[in-house]
């Protein structure tokens, strides 16, 4: 990803973009065959210490880079930039190399989505308690709350995925959108061959209307679905830190032996990756704010006041987020689940998601309703104090021991019905027709 934003990448495709012109413009006769060789001997020679010699006395970095490449080539670089502007070169290269960064994301992201399923199907039978609101409320299984990130993330590939497919460079149009400069150099006739011809040589589909630079909507398209991804593995990152505190214990990202928890404090774990996820993610949150400003103040044919911050946010954008996958990686693939803490807080909570479909069933016997939500209610407030004081929850031991409600029902079919491995739905079927098909759309 950094040698795609780099600056001697940058430069190539700047150079590509003029030799594609070139040739291009030499099938309509502007320009001669041994100009465009000279051109494309020379195309790759990017010498950033020339360019950025001449750039300090004339700035401007793109012509900067059009003279050097003139200097080396002397008898092409006489026709270099025929009836081009800055955009033509520049806006195109962008979109090349968002189009590139955008297939590391997704590869990355390939990637991420597989280790999920991965996870889902091997933890998809394993019990554990739910916690909406940080409260433990009815078991569901580790498969099926993976299935809940996998899903998320899904979505942003989908997303990804289409901005991809969807993008389109400025074009060949000069310098306010019209394509006047062209059309006097090969006639109003030949443009639309013109254009179709270069986006052919580029594998770049152009937009069909531009000013003097493509849509920054386009801009605000990309950073949004990056954006979006950074939410779905903020979420992730942030659920696993709350499972690592030892106050919960039930997963937490991979630890090396001879790793330093903290300088002062030796004992300590502090779950690194899943921090640094979700700092990147909240950074790459504020970028489409930018994007979106870029995009609604582009102002008439347009305004160079989006120009500087592109140079920063474009290639941030794409950096953090592939640093949140790598980030990602490590944890998924060093994940650890302690199986003891999920089992002794499904034992300690899961008890009291047994009490609703019990007290269902005992007034399906006739029992009154009131009257035994009121006993089970007292026994679930003992049980409450009982974990509180670190006793164990004895919930099951004592409803099943109420008189009145043994009146409706036998010991044995008040414990089964309190099992809570008996009330996980189908989260487990679910999360494994999910995992499966991640893998077939996928491929």
């Amino acid at each position: 990803m950094r040698q795609l934003w780099s600056e001697s990448h940058k430069r190539r495709l700047w150079r590509q973009m003029w030799l594609a012109l070139a040739e291009v413009q030499a099938g309509f006769g502007l320009i001669g065959e041994e100009q465009v060789a000279d051109l494309r001997a020379h195309v790759d020679q990017v010498n950033i210490p020339r360019a950025l010699e001449i750039e300090a006395e004339i700035h401007h970095d793109l012509m900067a880079e059009l003279k050097c490449f003139a200097e080396q080539a002397p008898l092409g670089g006489k026709i270099l930039h025929l009836g081009a502007t800055s955009a033509d070169i520049e806006d195109n290269a962008d979109v090349l190399r968002i189009r590139q960064s955008l297939d590391l994301i997704l590869m990355d992201l390939c990637r991420t989505l597989q280790e999920f399923a991965d996870k889902i199907e091997t933890w998809a039978e394993t019990p554990l308690m739910a916690f909406p609101h940080l409260q433990p409320a009815e078991p569901s299984t580790l498969g099926y709350r993976l299935a809940t990130y996998t899903q998320d993330l899904f979505l942003d590939w989908e997303e990804i995925s289409r901005v991809r497919a969807n993008l389109r460079g400025k074009g060949f149009k000069g310098a306010v959108g019209t394509s006047a400069s062209y059309a006097e150099l090969i006639g109003k006739e030949n443009l639309e061959a013109f254009e179709k011809r270069l986006s052919k040589r580029l594998e770049l589909p152009f937009f069909p209307v531009a000013t003097q630079v493509y849509p920054r909507k386009q801009d605000y398209l990309v950073v949004s679905a990056l954006s979006n991804m950074g939410a779905s593995l903020y979420r992730f990152a942030q659920d696993l830190r709350i499972m690592q505190s030892p106050l919960v214990g039930e997963w937490s990202e991979p630890f090396g032996r001879k790793q330093v928890g903290s300088s002062a404090m030796p004992f300590k774990r502090n779950p690194i990756n899943a921090e640094k996820i979700d700092s990147l993610a909240r950074l790459l949150a504020q970028y489409p704010r930018l994007a979106w400003d870029n995009a609604a103040n582009s102002m008439l044919e347009r305004t160079l006041d989006d120009s500087a911050n592109r140079r920063s946010f474009l290639p941030e954008t794409f950096l953090v987020a592939d640093e949140i996958l790598d980030a990602t990686h490590k944890i998924l693939t060093g994940l650890e689940i302690d199986l003891d803490a999920i089992q002794r807080n499904f034992i300690r909570y899961a008890p009291f998601a047994a009490v609703e479909p019990l007290l269902m069933v005992v007034c399906k016997k006739g029992a009154d309703r009131q009257a035994i939500h009121e006993r089970m209610r007292q026994h679930s407030m003992k049980a409450w104090n009982s974990i509180r004081s670190g006793e164990p929850n004895l919930l099951i031991d004592d409803i099943s021991q109420d008189s009145e409600i043994l009146g409706y029902l036998p010991e044995t079919e008040i414990r089964r019905l309190m099992d809570a491995n008996q009330h996980l739905g189908d989260a487990t079927q679910r999360a494994l027709a999910f995992a499966r098909s991640i893998r077939d759309k996928l491929g």
